[in-house]
């Protein structure tokens, strides 16, 4: 009994082992060709990649200009951006303003994003002596040939109104 046993382990590690190596061989396979040569890292470009702050720039004639800068932390592979956020929302305190933002500037023109290399865009809004409180803004980013999946989020005190207008995304911080 003790002989069966003991081939019955021994068969069923045997298999447990050749199964694992065969997942591992697999894996090793998706992930080389998910993944282009030399961007073993994940893209600063996405959005929980990055960091975004939003802060008071100085305003022109007729103008109230914002800042959003948008860093990355070391560990994360540059990444190729264009043109102006798209699908921007303000928020104060969570309720969503309804104010709907446009753009402004060249759009097919491509910056280098990633660690020690920040980017930022503009938002511009008109000085009617109005407006509305935000906090926040959320924005979709784009690259050279479309968009980056999902939400990017900056935070910040800003003014925003109708007419207000996003510049496209420029280097340095």
């Amino acid at each position: 009994m003790m002989r069966t046993t003991g081939k019955i382990v021994g068969t069923a590690a045997a298999v447990a082992l050749v199964g694992a190596v065969g997942v591992g061989g697999g894996v090793a396979q998706a992930s080389s060709t998910a993944t282009p040569a030399g961007n073993e890292a994940p893209s600063a470009c996405r959005p929980a990649n990055h960091t975004a702050k939003i802060t008071a720039a100085p305003a022109t004639a007729g103008h109230h200009h914002y800042r959003v800068t948008l860093t990355a932390a070391p560990g994360y592979d540059p990444c190729r951006l264009a043109g102006s956020p798209i699908d921007v929302r303000f928020y104060h305190h969570g309720s969503l303003k309804g104010v709907t933002a446009g753009h402004y500037g060249a759009q097919g023109t491509v910056v280098t994003f990633g660690p020690g290399h920040p980017v930022h865009f503009d938002i511009q809004v008109p000085n009617t002596g109005g407006g509305a409180p935000a906090d926040e803004a959320d924005f979709t980013l784009k690259a050279p040939g479309g968009v980056i999946p999902g939400e990017s989020t900056a935070y910040g005190r800003l003014t925003v109104d109708v007419g207000t207008v996003i510049g496209p995304v420029r280097p340095g911080a």
